[in-house]
Parts: C-alpha cells; sequence; structure tokens
C-alpha cells in the first residue's frame, strides 16, 4: 500500500520504492530496523509534525520541597557531596569537594523540550474575596456601560506587572538526555500539594499515532536511507560481473543515497523545522 501504517508496511514501500520485486534489494532486516528507528528520530528531532505541544501536571510534595531546602538526600533528590582530583602546574594533585542540590523532578523520556513552569506562586495580589481582580468585577460589574474598556485593560496590565515583580517567574534548566527539570527558586514560593504545569514538547509515538509512517518526509527519508545502505553493502561487490556481463555499482548507489538525503534535509530545514528563536539584547 501506497499508505503505510505500520514498520512492515513503511518497509514495504521503501523496498518498493529502490525497485523490489523486479530488483533484490540486499539489506539484512536488522539494517533495516535501525534506518527506520534512525528515521522516526530524525522526525521527532527536527520536523514540527514529530512533536505535540502538551501540559504536564506535578504535584508537590514536602519531600521535594525539602529536597530544595538541600536537607539531605530526600526522595533521592537531595544534597550530593562530588570530591574530584585534578593536576595543576606546579602545585600538584589538588582535590576539589563541592556540593550540589538535586532539585529535580523526573521527565519522561517522550518529553524533548520545555518552554516554561506557570508560576509556583500567584498570590501576589492575594486571593480569595480580597482578591483585586474580584474586587473590580464586584464594583464594576453592574457598571459596564459606565466604565472604561481602556481604563480597565491598563489596570490589568498595571497589576500583572506588580505581580510580576513582586513574584517573577523561576528559573528552569531541562536537559533531555538527563530527563531531569531543575527548578532554581527559594523553597519559600512552594507549598505541599500544589501544581506545578509544565509547558512542553512531546514526541509522538508512530505505534499510537499511525499517520506518521505515512508522512512524507518519512517515506522519502526512510527510503534514501535504504538506497544509502543498499549501496553499502554492495560496496563489497564491486568489479564482480554476474551472469550475462551485468555489474553492480554499489559506489553509484550509495552517492544517489547520499545526495537524496541531502537534498531532504535542506528542504526539512527550510520547510518542516521550528526556527530557532532570536535574542535581541
Amino acid at each position: 500500500m501506497a499508505s503505510p501504517s505500520t514498520r512492515a508496511g513503511l518497509v514495504d514501500y521503501g523496498k518498493r520504492q529502490l525497485g523490489f520485486p523486479v530488483l533484490e534489494i540486499n539489506i539484512a532486516d536488522e539494517q533495516v530496523e535501525d534506518l527506520i528507528d534512525d528515521t522516526i528520530q530524525v522526525y521527532q528531532d527536527r520536523h514540527y509534525d514529530g512533536v505535540e505541544l502538551m501540559y504536564m501536571k506535578y504535584k508537590i510534595t514536602q519531600n521535594f520541597i525539602d529536597s530544595v531546602k538541600a536537607g539531605g538526600d530526600v526522595d533521592s533528590v537531595g544534597l550530593t557531596t562530588t570530591t574530584t582530583s585534578a593536576s595543576i602546574t606546579g602545585i600538584g594533585t589538588t582535590t576539589f569537594t563541592f556540593e550540589e542540590t538535586q532539585n529535580f523532578i523526573p521527565i519522561p523520556d517522550a518529553v524533548i523540550g520545555i518552554e516554561k513552569v506557570f508560576k509556583l506562586d500567584n498570590r501576589a495580589i492575594s486571593t480569595n474575596m480580597f482578591n483585586v481582580n474580584y474586587q473590580l468585577f464586584l464594583n464594576e460589574i453592574y457598571y459596564f456601560s459606565s466604565m472604561e474598556l481602556l481604563s480597565y485593560t491598563m489596570t490589568k496590565r498595571y497589576l500583572e506587572d506588580l505581580d510580576f515583580i513582586l513574584h517573577p517567574d523561576k528559573q528552569i534548566r531541562f536537559n533531555r538526555r538527563q530527563s531531569r527539570l531543575y527548578i532554581d527558586t527559594d523553597s519559600s514560593s512552594m507549598r505541599a500539594d500544589d501544581y506545578l504545569i509544565i509547558q512542553c514538547y512531546r514526541v509522538l509515538d508512530p505505534d499510537t499515532y499511525t499517520k506518521v509512517y505515512n508522512d512524507p518526509f518519512v517515506k522519502k527519508y526512510f527510503t534514501a536511507l535504504m538506497k544509502k545502505q543498499w549501496g553499502i553493502n554492495l560496496t563489497k561487490f564491486k568489479g564482480v560481473k554476474l551472469p550475462g556481463g551485468v555489474e553492480l555499482n554499489g559506489r553509484e548507489i550509495y552517492e544517489d543515497g547520499v545526495r537524496e538525503i541531502q537534498a531532504i534535509e535542506e528542504k526539512m530545514q527550510t520547510y518542516y523545522e521550528i526556527p530557532p528563536l532570536d535574542f535581541i539584547g
């Protein structure tokens, strides 16, 4: 089928594009499985359709708050001590000891990027019935015809600025290879049983969202990888003539695959890759 929805369907599609069953495609099954994994990895890392924007929630526990305070080894995220040695010219070998607070939240492997964590404490302007927003609506809701929207908007903006000054966004650090979200903040800004809302990008699982296998980029890129691998496998037969005088040219097949891969990647960078944000300062 021209619309594969499984790994096996994608393999059959790629082989047909290379000439199967008219030609024998000299690629081992293990190599094919590796090429599928490489294709999906590139698709999830670079293609904007390979990820989804989502929000995760994490319940703050007292143990986590204690770990932020560096009160010891709490839930495996407490205070750790590391000792290392280094040779310094003129001094000899020197031993360094440093401590690090492991105030991190474990993140699922499917998450490849985190944009922000919404404010841990939103009580800058108070809550409940004494909240400024509540009072504004309580006193003005019945007089909307006499209230200027511009004044109301400016007041709301002022309150947001005041809230940002008193409680700025917390600093976070994330590296997908660690699967850890570090939160650099004061423990007093967190309360047990509160929730953190984490805005992040999660990769699409092709076995769940089977349309991934039918994505034009996935099909073309996988076929190009197969052609490259096919050419690599055939290079060992260079100069060997088959019955009838036919000679396999693995080098040419390999170079064609490399050129196709480069063309696909360049097109992806232009049309399908999320551009990095520019910093102006």
